[in-house]
């Protein structure tokens, strides 16, 4: 109980005391708890692209922003924004290095074409030793449009196998605009010599769904505000354990923390109705295979007229600055964190540079899709990425957050945001990005 008032009461010393008092009343733990539970539960079966789960994650957020009194997006008839990608499963593959066949479990493709590589010379060989990361290597391989060997240490095979388990199993793309294909072989090597990859898929072209509405501006109607997460996760993947019969990654922290903030927001924007600058409450799918919600969403809004993007990341668990802390990633691309830390003058609340640069992280979330073209889109997160056992793990569910400081993160939030709500700050652009 110390631990609540305490937080309560730095909220409701800030000068602006109507607004700490709104934030209070309006965003309530009950009510977080309650979507976060209800996003991540089994029945959801881990919100994988192009499942049932998904469906019924979407369907829920439908209903709360009806509840809450959201308008949907202009051309659209409801609150999804409808596009469709093309899915690939792999059919057949076989991966000779250096002479030597590689074993099925040692080796899997990202790809929606079916190809065939002999020694090819625009293939670019990486090899991923034991001193690399693994992690960014992947990523920059999948953003490439350069042919990818990936040779893999075997001091990976754990993520190895959870990135196998959701990519391996298939690969979607915008129709059209396939990535050029990455061939993952874990193994010792030094390079590849001599290769010959024989890869083949059937494809399907499938529907996808964002799940926005909007609150319309005021007085300045034509400047928007995106508040955003991802609903999507990961789906039913292979135990990360031994002995663990678990396999529904429910995704509580990644990302049904981060959708609990926007639908909360969008009630608490929805209540004080107060807002000059039209807000756009959007939940993004297929972030986890490409971040392709975002991307898609991107080309549905003209760029320009976005004024800042609260992108929502995993917000579960105290920050490594403590409770009452987040960090914000780009923090010094624009001035989006500083006016934010300025509205929580008077609080207990603090936001943080990204503590965690090798990461990444400002290109690794949906805000991406936007800052790419200028956008103040930052994303804010608690995660401990470099400590977090449980990321992208069965092991992510709501018994291991912490609900009062997601409710005060989501309180910080509504509170910073306000003077960009209401057009008196403007955040700087973003540089573009050129690479």
């Amino acid at each position: 109980m110390k631990k609540i008032s305490i937080i309560t009461a730095a909220f409701l010393s800030v000068s602006t005391c109507g607004f700490a008092q709104n934030v209070n009343k309006l965003i309530g733990e009950k009510d977080v708890a309650r979507i976060i539970k209800t996003l991540s539960a089994d029945d959801m079966q881990g919100r994988a692209t192009f499942t049932p789960g998904i469906e019924k994650a979407a369907s829920f957020i439908e209903l709360e922003y009806k509840k809450a009194g959201l308008k949907p997006m202009s051309g659209n008839s409801g609150y999804r924004q409808n596009f469709t990608m093309v899915r690939s499963t792999p059919v057949n593959l076989t991966v000779n290095i250096n002479g030597k066949a590689i074993a099925a479990d040692s080796a899997f493709a990202s790809s929606s074409d079916s190809f065939k590589w002999a020694s090819d010379k625009d293939v670019q060989v990486i090899v991923v030793g034991p001193d690399k990361d693994f992690r960014t290597e992947y990523r920059k391989a999948l953003k490439s449009d350069t042919k990818t060997l990936l040779l893999v240490d075997p001091k990976f095979n754990s993520l190895f196998g959870r990135i196998k388990s959701y990519l391996g199993a298939g690969s979607t793309s915008f129709k059209g605009k396939a990535k050029a294909p990455v061939v993952f072989v874990s193994g010792k090597f030094d390079n590849a010599t001599s290769f010959d990859v024989n890869f083949e898929v059937k494809n399907e072209e499938l529907p996808l769904f964002n799940v926005a509405g909007i609150i319309p501006g005021k007085t300045k109607p034509d400047e928007y505000v995106v508040f955003s997460g991802h609903y999507d996760h990961l789906g039913i993947i292979k135990p990360d354990k031994p002995g663990v019969t678990d396999s529904i990654a429910n995704g509580a922290d990644d990302d049904a923390s981060g959708t609990t903030a926007v639908l909360s927001l969008a009630k608490y924007n929805k209540k004080l109705n107060n807002n000059a600058r039209t807000l756009i409450f959007v939940a993004f799918t297929a972030e986890e295979i490409g971040e392709y919600g975002s991307q898609y969403f991107a080309k549905q809004v003209d760029a320009d007229k976005v004024v800042a993007m609260f992108n929502i990341e995993m917000i579960g668990k105290a920050s490594k600055f403590g409770t009452n802390s987040a960090f914000i990633t780009g923090f010094e691309r624009s001035d989006f964190g500083k006016i934010l830390q300025k509205n929580l003058k008077g609080t207990a609340f603090k936001f943080y540079p990204d503590p965690y640069p090798d990461q990444d992280l400002f290109y690794r979330s949906d805000n991406a899709s936007l800052a790419e073209v200028g956008v103040p889109a930052h994303t804010i997160s608690t995660d401990q990425i470099d400590i977090d056992k449980l990321y992208h793990t069965v092991g992510d569910e709501f018994s291991t957050l912490d609900v009062n400081n997601i409710t005060s993160t989501i309180r910080a939030i509504a509170l910073s945001s306000r003077t960009i709500v209401s057009g008196q700050d403007t955040p700087t652009r973003v540089p573009k990005k050129t690479e």
